[in-house]
């Protein structure tokens, strides 16, 4: 399975020292339509752009962006593009990702899109979060790649960490910090989720229980494991959302490499 680390240009050392690929998370959508990046090496060439649309400006003029997305893609040597974007489609938004699905799949460039943005495309790979707080990793997924067979689904490999106030119907939880985490399972006993493949304990809160679901280097794997069985052959990773799990997850490279 090909995995990926996506690091911002200050995790780039770190992330260099581990035999993955690097989505290089230094992009972002500027103003009059512009593609704008952080300071990169000079001669940093390989890996995958990742392209983020967070406080950008609408996007007037697509196919400016995606010349400026080519022509860094080309000097880079990037295999593709990672679009990053957190807001449902839009209309400017749209016109851009179907542009460059049509675009980069003529110059041998991959084009990865979330989930909610595949019905823009018809080429992109399909990025699917393995974090899930019910139902069943597994049938998800599944559905997932018959739903867009042929086409490439590759794994956003978000590590857990939520605490969930029962009964909570709505199925929404908290996010904790890795600190939080640990405080809160000191003591506690400690369960696996075949289902949701993590794990998972409760305390008390009160008159309420909560009831903590989380991930670590091990049910990482398992995902991994699990997807490769379903055919699923790449998978995304943040820095420094797994900085601490590095090593139990990874080898390291004689050599760094971009």
């Amino acid at each position: 399975m090909q995995l990926y680390l996506a690091a911002s240009p200050d995790r780039l050392a770190e992330a260099r020292r581990y035999a993955v690929g690097t989505a290089h998370a230094a992009y972002r959508i500027g103003e009059a339509s512009h593609l704008t990046a952080l300071p990169l090496p000079t001669r940093l060439q390989g890996g995958l752009m990742l392209l983020s649309d967070r406080e950008a400006p609408p996007v007037q003029e697509p196919e400016v962006l995606c010349r400026d997305i080519l022509q860094t893609c080309r000097d880079r040597r990037y295999g593709g593009v990672v679009l990053d974007f957190e807001a449902p489609p839009v209309a400017d938004r749209t016109r851009l990702v179907r542009q460059l699905d049509d675009l980069l799949p003529r110059r041998q460039l991959q084009l990865f899109v979330p989930e909610r943005w595949a019905a823009c495309t018809r080429q992109a790979a399909v990025v699917v979060c393995t974090a899930l707080s019910g139902g069943s990793l597994r049938l998800r997924l599944q559905e997932v790649v018959d739903r867009f067979a042929p086409r490439c689904v590759v794994l956003d490999c978000q590590r857990l960490a939520m605490d969930f106030l029962l009964p909570t119907p709505n199925g929404e939880g908290a996010p904790l910090t890795m600190q939080e985490l640990r405080r809160l399972q000191q003591g506690r006993s400690i369960y696996f989720s075949e289902d949701l493949c993590a794990r998972y304990f409760t305390c008390s809160a009160g008159r309420h229980t909560r009831f903590v679901l989380f991930d670590d280097a091990d049910t990482l794997r398992r995902k991994l494991q699990l997807a490769e069985e379903l055919g699923i052959s790449a998978a995304f990773f943040m820095l420094p959302e797994i900085e601490d799990l590095l090593d139990a997850l990874f080898p390291r490279r004689d050599t760094p490499s971009g």
